[in-house]
């Protein structure tokens, strides 16, 4: 599940964004937070409601005043892992799971992870995304690689940033 988490997170808010000022390795923690949180209830539970990725998000709104910009910046990409893992988490199927604690304090019943066929098939797509983010950004070599691990910026080749306008 590690892979499916932070590889696939990772690699959406790259498409998205295409941000060189992202932290991805906070992406990535953000994405792997619910599920790591919720191992001790055995099912998805507090972390993967939509009311955590809130708080969370206003936390580091209200913790980032008067604070550099960049500050907050790099921060904020916690939160937006927090929301990729509920996307892919298929937190949004439950609505009592979703939107908890407005219908109900009770968590509905269900597993922390799905069967072991379905686990294997989201860890090669995460490893797929894993794949394609080396290719992107050049992490195969170790000048990009470092500069990753030191900063968590991600910067992607000529070739595929698109064609200029």
């Amino acid at each position: 599940m590690l892979l499916w988490y932070a590889g696939v997170s990772v690699l959406i808010v790259f498409m998205v964004f295409r941000s060189i000022g992202i932290d991805y390795r906070l992406v990535a923690l953000g994405a792997l937070a619910p599920l790591i949180l919720d191992v001790p209830f055995g099912r998805p539970a507090f972390f993967h409601t939509l009311v955590f990725s809130v708080v969370l998000l206003a936390g580091v709104m209200l913790g980032t005043v008067g604070r550099p910009r960049l500050v907050r910046r790099r921060w904020l990409c916690l939160p937006i892992g927090t929301f990729c893992a509920l996307v892919l988490s298929g937190a949004w199927t439950s609505t009592a799971l979703l939107w908890w604690p407005t219908l109900g304090w009770s968590f509905p019943p269900g597993n922390l992870l799905g069967a072991w066929w379905v686990v294997l098939i989201e860890e090669f797509v995460g490893l797929v995304a894993c794949w394609w983010l080396v290719g992107l950004c050049d992490l195969y070599l170790p000048a990009p690689r470092r500069a990753f691990f030191a900063t968590g910026r991600l910067h992607a080749t000529t070739e595929a940033q698109g064609p200029e306008a």
